[in-house]
């Protein structure tokens, strides 16, 4: 069967038909890719066509998919069975390989999603603290838990409101949904209400409004404020964590936050998650501490193999390197195929993170990135799936290299990039 016959099976049994939003392609319209196997770059769909990969699992692909030696650390774990609800001796290993690349984790929990991870080191934060209150940003997601599905107020003083049904208003009055890149706001929030704010969390490098770029020293200002207030910075490198550099963002823009929330690349590909910080916070968390958290599935064994076998291969001398010149390559041929168009687009990257905007403003937050036309995009977006190319099914997503692209792929879809703008209007 091809994909539109699997989703159209799919919609009897599964809400929409898949078992992610964004995999539905409700942004950009069409019949989702159903994928039956993948390879180094390339994704192969059900009915037999082939498309390269931008979108790499939403990031933990970094060495591309179904690696060797990624592989055959999954079977060797597989053959020693696929779950023990006991420790092991290899989540020992992947927790000191964390603690070692990231100076502001002491003691770290592996957890099952970028969901829990966020949602745990919350509770933590609050225990920690006392207080009740969490500062977040308008367009930085970090999981889908009651108290982040939020949307802004009309000020900063205002209430959380719930961003889905079924999130209690009283849970999301706990939020408050700040702008990105906007230091005097986060100011004016601690002014009136410091003594209340349990911690501020934030993506260093935003990748779900697209790829958005801290502005110099916003960072730091949040730091700045957090520490002066009795406040947690909690740094959400679910994305962002190995993926940037081996140590994370933190690493790059040398910020030591409280805690740091990870997923994705620590598990080469399978479900994972993880938080972890300063000793005297983590050793809150239960059986050390009063902070109850657990998981049947935690460490599972087939995540940890997968992981430790993928940090290896990113700790090889100038690996990050690489990846971001050729990711400076391809952005640069998106950017000049765009510009020989006439079509009007703002390209933002960090490292081997991108995200082609259809506006002409520059996005530098959710108020920002809004200005782009996702209609243009999704005409861009089948334009380029005509032509073999996997890129992200909406416009506000972050696009992923990874090291298995070669030099003849980039040139391959700065050609489809050059045919499908050609085939748009200019704007």
């Amino acid at each position: 069967m091809d994909s539109e016959a699997w989703f159209r099976r799919a919609q009897g049994v599964i809400p929409g038909g898949v078992n992610s939003p964004v995999r539905a392609f409700r942004a950009v319209g069409g019949t989702p890719v159903f994928i039956e196997r993948a390879e180094g770059a390339l994704l192969t769909a059900a009915g037999g066509r082939r498309y390269l990969d931008y979108v790499g699992s939403w990031g933990p692909m970094i060495l591309g998919h179904a690696h060797p030696e990624v592989v055959e650390a999954v079977r060797s774990a597989a053959g020693r069975g696929t779950s023990y609800g006991a420790p092991t001796a290899d989540e020992v290993e992947l927790a000191e390989e964390i603690v070692a690349a990231l100076p502001s984790v002491d003691m770290v929990r592996l957890v099952n999603s970028g969901t829990e991870a966020v949602m745990s080191a919350l509770r933590v934060a609050r225990a920690y603290t006392g207080r009740d209150v969490v500062v977040k940003f308008a367009g930085c997601y970090h999981g889908h838990s009651d108290g982040l599905l939020v949307q802004a107020g009309s000020g900063v003083t205002t209430l959380g409101i719930p961003d889905s049904p079924g999130v209690p208003a009283a849970v999301a009055a706990l939020t408050l949904n700040l702008s990105y890149n906007a230091p005097a706001g986060v100011e004016e929030v601690f002014r009136q209400r410091g003594r209340e704010i349990a911690a501020v969390i934030v993506e260093p490098v935003v990748g779900n409004m697209g790829t958005v770029v801290p502005q110099p020293g916003f960072l730091q200002h949040l730091r700045e404020l957090t520490k002066s207030h009795g406040s947690l910075l909690i740094f959400d490198e679910v994305i962002t964590g190995f993926r940037v550099g081996y140590g994370g963002a933190q690493g790059l823009f040398g910020i030591i936050p409280d805690l740091t929330c990870l997923g994705k690349i620590i598990g080469g590909g399978l479900p994972v998650g993880a938080y972890g910080g300063r000793r005297e916070i983590m050793e809150l968390v239960a059986p050390a501490g009063p902070v109850y958290q657990a998981g049947t599935l935690s460490g599972n064994p087939l995540a940890v193999a997968a992981g430790l076998a993928t940090l290896k291969l990113l700790r090889e001398p100038g690996f990050y390197a690489r990846l971001e010149e050729k990711a400076g390559r391809l952005v640069d041929g998106l950017a000049l195929a765009a510009q020989a168009a006439g079509v009007q687009v703002r390209i933002n990257s960090f490292a081997s993170l991108f995200t082609v905007f259809f506006t002409g403003e520059p996005v530098r937050d959710y108020a920002s990135a809004k200005t782009a036309d996702p209609n243009r995009y999704a005409a861009f977006f089948h334009a380029l799936l005509r032509r073999g190319m996997y890129f992200p099914p909406a416009q506000w997503e972050a696009a992923f290299l990874s090291a298995a692209h070669t030099e003849a792929d980039l040139e391959r879809t700065a050609a489809a990039a050059r045919e499908a703008f050609a085939e748009m209007k200019p704007k």
